[in-house]
């Protein structure tokens, strides 16, 4: 079961929770994690329903052993408007685990433990007018999944959201792993001029696992 459409290799008794560090099963702490934190990114920059077009980067894996996903990560993400995302491990940012928005007037950071800071306090203390953005707000994610199956509106994280959070921790994960620029279509979703690059977007399935067609 641990295995899926992946290779064949040996049962390890260690792989309840360590799985998340073996790239046949998921892209480690980044891709774990860019769902928590790039989705937040996406939102407080209005990027959640389109992606970057071009990621570069680097990782550091480990050297040995059967753990291959990158223990540090740092990569920086450009998009059509000129925004500039960067997405790196802890221990590498100032800030450490969290989210930093960078504008004209100053920094704003907030994290999943309820911490809101600021550059100069003062912009905390502005009132968001009728006119601007307001940000859907949710107290309960899984009481408002339900309610929103009941009355059809859009829930606090809707799927295209989502799916624009983790690609790009995954196209981090495949600048990283060939150590190239990589250009990306948003619109496409395709990679752009490096088929190399663009058989990552993808694997074969183990036989007889098949992917059905919808």
């Amino acid at each position: 079961m641990w295995l899926g459409p992946a290779l064949k290799v040996p049962y390890r008794g260690v792989l309840h929770w360590n799985w998340r560090w073996i790239l046949d099963y998921s892209g480690g702490q980044m891709t774990d994690w860019a769902g928590h934190h790039i989705d937040i990114a996406n939102w407080g920059a209005g990027l959640e329903n389109t992606g970057p077009v071009e990621i570069s980067g680097f990782g550091v894996y480990p050297p040995e052993g059967i753990y291959n996903a990158p223990v540090e990560y740092d990569f920086i993400c450009k998009y059509a408007n000129g925004i500039e995302m960067r997405v790196a491990n802890a221990s590498r940012t100032e800030k450490g685990m969290g989210t930093v928005w960078h504008g004209d007037l100053g920094w704003i950071y907030t994290n999943r433990n309820g911490v809101l800071q600021a550059s100069d306090p003062k912009i905390l203390d502005e009132v968001i007018g009728e006119n601007e953005i307001h940000l859907y707000k949710s107290e309960d994610h899984w009481k408002n999944f339900i309610d929103c199956i009941h009355s059809g509106n859009p829930t606090i994280s809707p799927i295209e959201s989502a799916y624009r959070a983790i690609s790009v921790g995954l196209l981090g994960e495949i600048a990283m792993t060939t150590g190239e620029t990589i250009k990306w279509d948003p619109e496409k979703e395709e990679i752009i001029g490096n088929p190399r690059a663009s058989r990552l977007l993808g694997r074969p399935y183990r036989q007889p696992w098949k992917l059905p067609a919808v």
